[in-house]
C-alpha cells in the first residue's frame, strides 16, 4: 500500500513537470501571474481550488463515469489559459489587492477550469492504472503528487516575480502584462494547432 502511494505520488509530481503537461503549467503561470509572495495564502487556496476541480473529472473519467472528445478537451485547455490571461488584463489596476468578490471569482474560475484540465490528465493516468482494488489509492496519490508539483511551480513563479520586481525594479503591472501576454500568445497557437480546426 505504501509503495503504491509513493509510486503514484511521484508520478503525479513528475507529470506536472513533463513536456506533456506544459499546457497545464502554462495555465498555472497565467492563473497566478497577478499574485506576489505576500499573497501566498491566496495562491495556495487558488491552487487547491484548481486541484479540487481537476480531481473531480479525473476520478469520473478514470472510472468511466464520463466520456469526452479528446480533441475538444485539447482545444478547451488552451481556451482556459487564454481566458485567464484576458481576466488578468482587466485586473491590472487592483491586481490581487482586493478581497471578496475578485478572490471568490478567481477561485470559482480555478475550480471550473480545473474540471476541464482533469479530463486532460485522465488519458495519461488511465495508461498507468492497473485493474486492482488500489485504484482509489492510486488516484488519490496521483492528485496529491500533482498538487505538490503545482505548488512548487507557483513558488518558483512567485520567487522570480519577487526578484524581477524588487531587484530589477520592474513594475507589477509590467510583470503581469508580460506573463499574461506571453501565455495568451502560446494559448492562441495551441488552439489553432488542435485537430478541432
Amino acid at each position: 500500500m505504501s509503495s503504491v502511494l509513493s509510486t503514484y505520488l511521484k508520478l503525479g509530481f513528475h507529470h506536472i513537470f513533463s513536456l506533456g503537461a506544459y499546457d497545464h503549467m502554462l495555465f498555472l503561470l497565467a492563473l497566478c501571474a497577478i499574485y506576489t509572495v505576500h499573497d501566498w495564502r491566496k495562491v495556495v487556496a487558488l491552487i487547491t481550488s484548481f486541484t479540487i476541480g481537476h480531481s473531480i473529472t479525473l476520478a469520473l473519467s478514470t472510472f468511466n463515469i464520463i466520456r469526452f472528445d479528446t480533441a475538444l478537451i485539447e482545444f478547451l485547455i488552451p481556451v482556459t489559459i487564454f481566458i485567464t490571461c484576458v481576466t488578468n488584463f482587466f485586473k491590472l489596476k487592483g491586481a490581487a489587492s482586493k478581497q471578496g468578490a475578485i478572490l471568490s471569482l478567481h477561485n470559482a474560475m480555478a475550480v471550473f477550469f480545473g474540471l476541464i484540465h482533469g479530463m486532460g490528465f485522465s488519458n495519461y493516468l488511465k495508461s498507468l492504472l492497473g485493474h486492482s482494488s488500489d485504484t482509489w489509492l492510486q488516484l488519490l496519490a496521483f492528485n496529491v503528487g500533482i498538487e505538490l508539483g503545482q505548488l512548487l511551480i507557483v513558488l518558483i513563479l512567485l520567487v522570480v516575480a519577487f526578484l524581477v520586481m524588487n531587484i530589477l525594479n520592474a513594475r507589477k503591472r509590467d510583470w503581469i502584462m508580460v506573463i499574461s501576454s506571453a501565455a495568451a500568445g502560446v494559448a492562441l497557437i495551441l488552439m489553432m494547432e488542435t485537430s478541432i480546426f
